[in-house]
């Protein structure tokens, strides 16, 4: 399916009239010999590609992540209505499409209840930077992609690079996407990452000729993969006020060391919002939690998003530079990994701080 809106998110039927666009290629052979991903520092997460310079989750944004050492990619993934997987963030297009000026589809604009919240919008377009003091000159230029594309992106790097997709909104997929056979989301899931050799428990020789991290906000979803495959799986957390959108437990709840000591068990690793570690208060930080010391007494990896580069993210601490930020999550917190907007900062960081570059 490759209409030139690049595939219409959950529940909208915009398949009928359009126009197809050219795929990525999917991988038909793969560099036999490949520089090995780099397990020795803390990992440079791209999030959603190089989403700080081009639009995300688009083939260039996760090119220029490659193109500027990124050891992961990392995606979300949504489903078509008609079970298409697909890249992108949002349930609606508003924000990060084009959709707004197609006003031959002001007609399809619905809501619908996402994670106990009633969302309004369009649910296809031109990818454009989600914000407007970013470069606005790709506005437009790039689609959507497949998981499949996004897959095919990896592999063809001529390093080992490894992706990171999250299995985004599951209960709210599962409830409006029906595949053959009861099936669920997370079954189609596993199906793409197993076709093209995904699998293999963290640092088999496996996992690193194929390097992935399956994430999501959601318990019952990595347990249910977990079931079905070995590949090492990342629990998300959100704000302290967010509950699970599928067990409905607090923060606090999914925090706790009874907790991480269950969870464990099906995770390598947690995902936590970086306020969450070392809350702020009037833009400077205030005491760190104990969240990754205890983390790590689980043997739980710490992967905190996300570290952006402008001013308007940086907390007064880090006295408007992005260096300073990383320095301090990494040599003072002590995380194992990073969710960053701006692969080539965090990558070029690494290097100075190894000696690598003076």
């Amino acid at each position: 399916m490759n209409p030139f809106w690049a595939t219409c998110l959950i529940l909208s039927s915009l398949l009928e009239g359009t126009r197809g666009r050219v795929l990525y290629p999917l991988p038909s052979k793969e560099h036999k010999h490949k520089q090995p991903l780099q397990t020795s520092r803390p990992y440079n997460i791209a999030h959603r590609g190089s989403n700080g310079e081009i639009p995300e989750e688009t083939t260039d944004a996760y090119k220029r992540a490659i193109e500027e050492g990124a050891d992961f990619i990392e995606t979300d993934i949504l489903a078509t209505k008609d079970g298409e997987l697909i890249c992108f963030h949002d349930v609606t297009l508003d924000d990060t499409t084009d959709i707004a000026n197609h006003t031959e589809f002001s007609d399809r604009k619905r809501t619908y209840q996402v994670q106990g919240f009633n969302v309004t919008g369009f649910f296809v377009g031109k990818v454009r930077q989600r914000y407007p003091f970013r470069d606005q000159q790709y506005n437009g230029k790039f689609s959507i992609i497949t998981f499949e594309e996004y897959i095919a992106i990896a592999l063809d790097a001529n390093r080992v690079v490894g992706i990171y997709p999250e299995i985004k909104n599951p209960v709210f997929i599962n409830q409006h996407v029906k595949w053959p056979n009861g099936e669920r989301f997370e079954d189609k899931f596993i199906e793409l990452l197993q076709k093209y050799g995904y699998g293999g428990a963290y640092m088999s020789a496996k996992w690193l000729k194929k390097p992935v991290f399956i994430q999501s906000f959601a318990p019952t979803s990595l347990i249910y993969i977990s079931n079905k495959m070995d590949s090492p799986k990342i629990l998300l957390i959100d704000d302290f006020s967010m509950a699970t959108q599928d067990t409905n437990q607090s923060y606090w709840e999914i925090t706790s060391d009874s907790y991480f000591e269950y969870i464990r068990e099906y995770v390598v690793g947690i995902g936590p919002w970086k306020d969450t570690i070392v809350p702020p208060l009037n833009n400077y930080l205030t005491a760190p939690s104990d969240l990754v010391y205890r983390a790590h007494a689980h043997n739980l990896q710490v992967h905190p998003y996300t570290y952006r580069n402008e001013n308007s993210f940086l907390h007064f601490d880090f006295r408007q530079d992005p260096y300073e930020e990383y320095e301090y999550w990494i040599k003072t917190i002590g995380v194992d990994g990073l969710f960053t907007d701006f692969t080539g900062s965090l990558h070029r960081y690494q290097k100075c701080a190894s000696g690598i570059l003076r």
